[in-house]
């Protein structure tokens, strides 16, 4: 990506983390056509790299009728896989925020010659993986917008904000662990004590939302199942009782999809995993470890099932801002 930021308005990059799914429970369709959930969320260090910057004609870029008028352009390395810049979640993120605070319009602009906010995103999350990317980005978006707008916003003003943007943005703009209810976006922040470790499994092909949750609707019935047990687990740090507790209601749904989900589970699990469990609507999968070593060990064995695998900790904390 080109690297003309900053402009005479500084510059912040924003090294965001990935969202996995330790337990999710649907109880339902809601009247507003969302389903009803209860969820633990916890943030994993896979980690897009965001950075927002000002560019244009030297001179404008602290002058507020100028910022008001000022449009965005997007940047990415994986233009191919992701929406268009005028749907891109980062980009819905600047607008929303700069409709908050009065600072930009937000009209989508590729023109080299005006003054305009530059989002540039490295991606490292799994897209469409159910690790919550866009979100993630979106996040990122919000924070790291809001100190180079000087916008002075709290992060529960921000996650305000996040809620108008997607039930998992909320949870991406504070990060570490969170007992999620609603539509997902309701978040409680609850104790983890300890790291625990993942060897998380990136599919090849996405799997879409809507789909996943349309095969629930025609499939599965609403689930009374709590998640005290994953609650324990983390409050105690007990990787053994956190692997037995681990579920997610959308894993036979997206089993009904995409077969081959329910073999890589099985696989984590026949190579030693303590608990394998599908993020979020999938298709990426959490093969948990008591270690480090182990969770190496457990990638090298089924790393020939999967796209990729990659060796995670969890908490990971919230999104990291610093200078360009």
């Amino acid at each position: 990506m080109a690297r003309d930021i900053p402009a005479d308005g500084g510059c912040v990059a924003v090294r965001v983390p990935a969202k996995v799914n330790l337990f999710l429970a649907v109880r339902g369709l809601r009247a507003d056509s969302y389903h009803e959930l209860v969820t633990v969320l916890q943030t994993v260090s896979i980690y897009d790299h965001v950075r927002v910057g000002l560019a244009g004609p030297p001179g404008r870029g602290h002058h507020p009728a100028a910022r008001r008028r000022m449009g965005l352009e997007l940047r990415t390395s994986a233009a191919d896989t992701l929406p268009p810049a005028e749907h891109n979640l980062a980009v819905r993120a600047a607008r929303t925020l700069g409709a908050a605070v009065g600072v930009t319009d937000a009209a989508v602009t590729g023109e080299s010659n005006e003054l305009r906010t530059v989002i540039e995103l490295d991606k490292r999350i799994p897209i469409a993986g159910g690790m919550a990317g866009g979100s993630a980005d979106a996040a990122a978006a919000l924070v790291g917008l809001n100190e180079l707008w000087s916008c002075e916003l709290d992060r529960e003003r921000l996650r305000v904000l996040a809620a108008k943007l997607g039930s998992d943005v909320p949870f991406c703009v504070t990060g570490g662990t969170a007992l999620a209810t609603g539509r997902g976006a309701a978040v409680a922040q609850v104790l983890c004590r300890g790291t625990f470790h993942w060897v998380v499994c990136a599919s090849a092909e996405a799997l879409q939302t809507a789909a996943v949750y349309a095969a629930w609707d025609s499939y599965s019935e609403p689930s009374e199942i709590e998640p005290d047990a994953v609650l324990a687990a983390l409050r105690t740090c007990d990787p053994e009782a956190l692997g037995a507790a681990l579920h997610n209601d959308l894993e036979q749904p997206a089993f009904r999809l995409r077969p081959e989900l329910a073999d890589g589970k099985a696989a984590l699990l026949a190579a030693g995993a303590l608990g394998a469990v599908l993020s979020g609507s999938g298709p990426t999968l959490l093969g948990l470890a008591a270690s480090q070593s182990d969770a190496q060990r457990l990638a090298e064995r089924v790393e020939h099932r999967f796209a990729a695998t990659i060796v995670a900790t969890s908490p990971a904390g919230g999104p990291e801002t610093r200078p360009c």
